[in-house]
């Protein structure tokens, strides 16, 4: 919903309103933030808080030392576990240069912008998430360890299930902040959990993200654990995925998303650094039913694209994705890739081909992979895609 700034100024009156975070993200989608005083929110919006911006993982080479954030009052939402009395608002910022131009590496602004490409097409994107996570306990003096908070396996129930009071307050929590879960359940790994969300619009489904991976470690710490979401906590265990379920259609309403899954396996290759940026993305590859080939299936279980149909809509799932994704990107790029695969009106190869070629199994071979890529480039800025291809 969009506000005005004299709405968002009243209501932080009304709301008794004392803190209000100013949010952003690094290259790697990490949320950042800095706290403004009430006071100082209407200039911020009108001319931006100023960030160190080279201490910024990807911001190393800008040309500025500093940059400035300017909220998007349509984000504003209250941290339910912060202080009635003096509350906290959180609100997620754009990056813009001292000359009050986005900053080129701003991973919104590169999102923005391929939903406007979308517009422009007259395509229609939406995406939901599956997004995996395990429990693990701290030690006597609070710090993290790997040892599980329990050790039930896939959609057990209580009293195995240890984690089940966790999800219903990660997911309590996440409604109160505006967001919709749409079912929670522990995964196959011991003290593994996912809970997914509704399709959203991309903007919102990034954002939904951030503010997600934030919740499950909030509430994960306050019950004295700490939440992982890297992709191979345990080498023995399942890993943790970040599927993506895609929607796309045109100006008509018809169905594109075939048309889009065909753009996706054409480009995944080129783009596979940025959907799994870290080392251990690809010791998850190629196990515990995570892709390792370029291919699709309506009936299998370790493909890289998932195809059904349910009520006469088709349902698209990538499955390759993992939760060290900077989600803005991770986005924008699918939308390039899928608008691609309309332009062209590409086929979907034979399903589960045997001629699939295989997905980049090292950081090294997909950093390679975009380094020779003109569709990475033509998107990606020079300085992002040193940082993600950076030995």
């Amino acid at each position: 919903m969009d506000y005005t700034i004299e709405e968002v100024m009243k209501y932080i009156e009304e709301e008794d309103v004392k803190f209000i975070r100013l949010a952003f993200r690094d290259a790697y989608g990490i949320q950042k933030n800095i706290s403004v005083m009430p006071g100082e929110l209407k200039k911020a919006y009108e001319d931006g808080s100023p960030i160190n911006a080279r201490a910024i993982a990807g911001f190393e080479d800008c040309p500025f030392a500093s940059l400035y954030l300017k909220p998007d009052l349509s984000t504003m939402s209250i941290l339910p576990w912060r202080p009635d009395n003096g509350k906290v608002l959180r609100m997620f910022c754009n990056v813009y240069t001292p000359e009050g131009k986005v900053y080129e590496s701003d991973t919104r602004a590169i999102l923005e912008s391929a939903i406007e490409a979308a517009r422009e097409a007259g395509i229609d994107f939406k995406f939901g998430t599956e997004s995996e996570f395990y429990l693990f306990q701290k030690d006597e003096n609070g710090n993290p360890t790997k040892i599980p908070y329990d050790e039930a396996g896939y959609m057990d129930i209580a009293p195995l299930d240890k984690c089940e009071n966790v999800r219903r307050e990660i997911s309590l929590t996440i409604e109160r902040m505006g967001l919709v879960p749409e079912r929670s359940h522990h995964e196959a790994g011991p003290g593994q959990n996912e809970i997914d969300f509704h399709y959203a619009r991309p903007l919102k489904a990034a954002d939904q993200m951030t503010t997600y991976k934030m919740v499950v470690s909030t509430v994960a710490n306050r019950y004295g654990l700490t939440a992982d979401f890297s992709p191979m906590p345990l080498p023995d265990k399942p890993g943790n995925g970040y599927h993506i379920n895609i929607y796309a259609v045109d100006r008509d309403g018809k169905d594109v998303v075939k048309y889009v899954a065909a753009g996706i396996i054409e480009k995944i290759r080129e783009i596979t650094i940025f959907l799994n940026p870290k080392d251990a993305s690809f010791a998850r590859l190629g196990n515990s039913l995570a892709p390792d080939k370029v291919n699709w299936s309506s009936a299998g279980e370790s493909e890289l694209i998932h195809m059904d149909v349910y009520r006469g809509k088709t349902r698209v799932e990538l499955r390759s994705p993992d939760a060290e994704g900077n989600p803005y990107l991770v986005y924008a790029l699918l939308i390039r890739a899928g608008l691609y695969g309309i332009e062209k009106k590409l086929d979907l190869p034979e399903e589960l081909s045997a001629e699939a070629e295989f997905l980049p199994g090292s950081r090294k071979e997909a950093s390679k992979f975009a380094l020779e890529s003109d569709f990475v480039k033509q998107y990606i800025p020079e300085g992002l895609l040193k940082e993600y291809t950076k030995a």
